[in-house]
C-alpha cells in the first residue's frame, strides 16, 4: 500500500472517532505499519498483516481510547505486545510520557527500534512481567493511567493494571465484544484492588463489523502489597 492510499484511509477512519491527524503523524504511522509487516517476518509480532487490517483493528483500535486520557499524564500500556495501544497514543499525543512493558525482550527490541525511527520522545519500553515490575516501588501506583488492550480476563487484567495506578487514576481495559459475564465475575476483585467501574463504552470500529468494549476503572483506593501475587498466579487462580 503506497502513503497516499495509506494516508486517505487513516485520515477517513480517523474521523470517525474524531482524530484529525497531521502529515507528520501520517508519516509516522506508515513507517510503523512497515516496520511492523517488516520484523514479522522475522518475530511472531501480530496475526493481522494487512495494511487495511493493520489500521482498522491496530492503529484505530488502539485511538479509540484517546478521549479518556488528560494532557500531560503518565501512562503504562501493560503487555503492549508489537506497542498497542502505546505508540499510537503517543504518535498523537506527545504531551503523554508513557511506558510500555512486555515480557518478552524481543518484542522489546522491536518497540526500541521503532521508538528510534519514528522520533517519539517521553516514550521507554521495558522488559519484564507485570507481577514483578509492579512490585517496584520505583513505578507502583505513580501513573495515571494503565491500559491493556486485550491480555486477559478482566479479573486477571485488574490485578495487573490497578496495582500500577495511583489513587485517583484509571484503568482503560481494551475487551471484545463478549463481557458480560467476566464484568459481573471480577466486580469483587476490582473492589478488593481499589478500583470501581465508572462506565463501559460500546463501540464498534469505522467501516467494520469490530466490536468492542472500552472498560474505564477508577482507582479509589491504594492496592494492597500482596497483589500482585507471583507471576502466573493471576491468570490460574483468579480473584472471584
Amino acid at each position: 500500500m503506497d502513503i497516499q492510499e495509506f494516508s486517505d484511509l487513516m485520515i477517513e477512519y480517523g474521523k470517525e472517532i474524531n482524530i484529525v491527524f497531521t502529515e507528520e503523524q501520517l508519516q509516522k504511522f506508515y513507517q510503523y505499519m512497515n516496520m511492523l509487516i517488516e520484523w514479522n517476518e522475522k518475530i511472531n509480532l501480530t496475526a493481522i498483516v494487512e495494511p487495511k487490517e493493520i489500521i482498522i483493528k491496530h492503529f484505530i483500535d488502539s485511538l479509540t481510547i484517546v478521549k479518556f486520557i488528560e494532557q500531560d499524564k503518565f501512562v503504562i500500556d501493560i503487555g503492549t505486545g508489537a506497542g498497542f495501544p502505546g505508540i499510537p497514543i503517543k504518535i498523537v499525543r506527545q504531551d503523554l510520557n508513557i511506558t510500555l512493558l512486555d515480557s518478552l525482550n524481543k518484542r522489546i527490541n522491536f518497540l526500541n527500534e521503532v521508538i528510534n525511527n519514528l522520533g517519539l520522545k517521553n516514550i521507554t519500553a521495558i522488559h519484564a512481567r507485570i507481577e514483578e515490575f509492579a512490585k517496584n516501588k520505583q513505578y507502583r501506583e505513580t501513573y495515571d493511567v494503565a491500559t491493556s488492550r486485550a491480555v486477559a480476563n478482566l479479573t486477571t487484567l485488574s490485578e495487573y493494571m490497578l496495582p500500577m495506578v495511583k489513587v485517583k487514576g484509571t484503568a482503560i481495559c481494551m475487551k471484545g465484544a463478549e463481557i458480560k459475564e467476566e464484568t459481573s465475575k471480577s466486580k469483587n476483585s476490582i473492589k478488593l484492588l481499589g478500583g470501581k467501574i465508572n462506565k463501559i463504552e460500546e463501540l464498534t470500529l469505522p467501516k467494520s463489523d469490530y466490536k468492542r468494549n472500552l472498560i474505564i476503572i477508577d482507582k479509589i483506593s491504594q492496592t494492597p502489597n500482596k497483589y500482585p501475587r507471583k507471576p502466573g498466579i493471576p491468570s490460574k487462580d483468579p480473584l472471584y
